[in-house]
């Protein structure tokens, strides 16, 4: 718990996703705004994302569809380049996550100093990608290579798009990956980007991990912050802060300082 306080500085933190279009080499790139693109959408999601007061920010490439568990080269260094173009405008800790690739997502963690990442990191899992089976040692283990120990690991133990195989309950499999595969953060999601985890599996995990850290990872919205913060440790948020709640859309300055007034409140 002390790490994880050290990172973010705040009770109950909001980190909120910087979402980056879909990159070069995958179905959604857009060619034609090319790079330059993605860092402007970037830049303007960033600074309102900050100007609303979020406690920290995550780069995720949550528009990469099809999704892969070995992503290209190419995705993770454009994240790199982007992120370190950003670099300077970034007064927030902040995050990365290279969907669903855990190694990938360590190595752009150490290329642009990001201070926490997030990933499904444990589990077997049946998924629209097809059978995944993180290896949680491998990615400690590079992570340490990469001189990285101090990388705050957060992990997903309801992976998204996907059932797990195994049918211990859902706390009992949070417990084991903490003992497991020493993580710094547990996150508890819903079945797809934007839905809400459910209460009772939040509140079961908390229960059954007192001392490690529980964040509700999707479907935050401002009407259930509240109740959300009263059981976790934090959130991660992205789609309840962006125009209409679409996913897809830029961040709404003003959905994004209404959610971060009502989560100060209830904290």
């Amino acid at each position: 718990m002390a790490k994880f306080e050290s990172v973010f500085g705040t009770p109950k933190p909001v980190i909120a996703m910087v979402h980056f279009g879909a990159l070069p080499g995958t179905p959604l790139y857009d060619a034609e705004r090319g790079i330059s693109g993605l860092i402007s959408d970037a830049e303007a999601d960033l600074l309102a994302l900050q100007a609303a007061g979020v406690d920290a920010v995550m780069f995720g490439n949550e528009n990469d569809r099809p999704y892969e568990f070995e992503v290209d080269t190419a995705s993770t260094t454009t994240m790199a380049y982007v992120i370190g173009r950003l670099r300077d405008q970034i007064t927030v800790p902040f995050g990365v996550n290279v969907l669903w690739d855990p190694k990938s997502t360590v190595a752009l963690a150490a290329a642009c100093g990001a201070t926490f990442c997030r990933e499904i990191f444990t589990g077997t899992y049946a998924s629209d990608m097809g059978h995944w089976a993180p290896d949680a040692g491998a990615a400690l283990r590079y992570r340490k290579r990469l001189d990285k120990d101090d990388l705050l690991m957060l992990y997903n133990v309801c992976a998204e798009f996907a059932d797990s195989l195994d049918r211990r309950p859902l706390a009992d499999r949070a417990r084991s990956a903490v003992f497991s595969s020493i993580p710094d953060a547990i996150l508890v999601s819903g079945q797809i980007t934007g839905e809400a985890a459910r209460m009772e599996d939040l509140e079961a995990v908390k229960d059954a991990l007192p001392d490690t850290p529980v964040l509700a990872n999707t479907g935050v919205k401002i009407h259930t912050v509240a109740d959300v913060l009263r059981i976790a440790d934090g959130c991660v948020v992205g789609s309840s802060l962006k125009v209409d709640g679409n996913t897809w859309n830029p961040v709404d300055p003003d959905r994004a300082k209404q959610f971060m007034d009502r989560a100060r409140a209830a904290r």
